[in-house]
């Protein structure tokens, strides 16, 4: 149905900067919210930015709105996750998700599609 592609991810030092892409393929990209979401080895899923279908709302985690940055390209069916001045505690798999409504949400049970993730290691 719906394929989500994330990219960017990679070897940082501490202090560098990284931005992801997930581009979505498949039935439509539709008029769905979209959300980045990390996960470390031994942790849960916590989550990090969200963008409403539109673009104007966005959400950010309390602990990282200072560093990341979400964004969205409708007509490339692609959204974006800048990250700043990264943290060895960044390290983690990136994930994005896709909501059926235009409405963004911090939770990552109310998403219904999920790329595979890219990895991000912050070296210190």
């Amino acid at each position: 149905q719906v394929q989500l592609f994330e990219s960017g991810g990679g070897l940082v030092q501490a202090g560098d900067s990284l931005s992801l892409s997930c581009t979505a393929s498949g039935r439509t990209f539709g008029s769905y919210a979209m959300g980045w979401f990390r996960q470390a080895p031994g942790k849960e899923r916590e989550f990090v930015a969200s963008i409403a279908w539109g673009g104007v709302t966005k959400y950010y985690s309390d602990s990282l709105k200072d560093r990341v940055s979400i964004s969205r390209d409708n007509a490339k069916n692609t959204v974006y996750l800048q990250m700043n001045s990264l943290k060895p505690g960044d390290t983690a798999v990136y994930y994005c998700a896709a909501r059926t409504t235009t409405a963004p949400s911090t939770l990552s049970t109310l998403y219904n599609y999920w790329g595979q993730g890219t990895q991000v290691t912050v070296s210190s």
